[in-house]
């Protein structure tokens, strides 16, 4: 097993039908850290609320981030806009489970991250609630287009192909150009003095500069299955466990990344 001295996992939305918590076992087994940050919408209580869909999968990879806590790995569990009801327990502990608004993560190269979902400043879901909440069904019926269109484009010889990530990500692209997301999150690392920050929300993994501030997105357990650690290095390493999952199935081991950056 991997460890590292950070981990950062976010919009993993257990209780929902598209959560991929069998790739997320998978990455949980190989992966462990001194310290696990969920960044968000680890639970989907908006669908909870219309009715959980729970499978196996998922209530392992519960038990699997409690056998974390329990055999000592510190988790920092930062709410988003879909487990938001837990935000009301920010600032408490329950054993090694802290649970924050948001967190400053210090690098080993003693570079300054703020740590948070995302959401506090997604104009759509601070100011259109019901159109988050819209946007969030029309991503599930997408989800559930994407078998017939890949049926019918396996019978043609064309590979995998997401209507939904297409229509996330031009939904977002005009949440990113409306509320300009990006650099509204380097704004708050600026003041909070911080070389960077790291979050989730928008489902897109990213690890790239916005000035001289440092921009890290975690990505999601929808559709990328990506997550963050920090290196031996002090470098903060974008890790895609879905290509690694396909590379070990394929017979070809070597670990890879998608992306590294100081």
């Amino acid at each position: 097993m991997a460890r590292y001295r950070a981990l950062f996992i976010s919009d993993v939305h257990l209780g929902t039908r598209n959560c991929q918590a069998e790739l997320l076992c998978e990455f949980l087994d190989n992966y462990d850290a001194e310290t696990l940050y969920l960044v968000g919408d680890i639970i989907d209580f908006w669908r909870i609320k219309r009715g959980a869909f729970w499978t196996e999968a998922q209530r392992a990879a519960i038990d699997r981030l409690f056998m974390k806590e329990r055999s000592g790995t510190r988790i920092v569990y930062i709410p988003g806009n879909h487990d938001d009801n837990l935000r009301v327990y920010c600032g408490m502990s329950f054993g090694n489970i802290e649970i924050r608004q948001n967190a400053i993560f210090e690098t080993i190269k003693g570079r300054r991250y703020v740590v948070m979902h995302g959401d506090e400043i997604d104009v759509v879901v601070n100011h259109a609630r019901w159109l988050a909440l819209l946007g969030d069904r029309g991503y599930q019926l997408a989800m559930l287009a994407n078998i017939p269109i890949n049926f019918v484009r396996r019978r043609f010889g064309f590979g995998y192909w997401s209507l939904s990530a297409y229509l996330k990500g031009r939904v977002k692209e005009a949440v990113n150009f409306i509320g300009d997301f990006e650099s509204l999150l380097s704004d708050r690392a600026k003041l909070r003095d911080a070389h960077g920050i790291i979050c989730g929300h928008i489902h897109r993994a990213a690890s790239k500069p916005i000035g001289d501030i440092h921009y890290v997105n975690t990505g999601d357990w929808i559709e990328s299955c990506t997550a963050v650690v920090e290196n031996d290095q002090g470098e903060l390493e974008l890790i895609n466990w879905l290509d690694i999952s396909k590379k070990r199935a394929s017979g070809n081991t070597r670990k890879d990344g998608i992306g590294v950056a100081a």
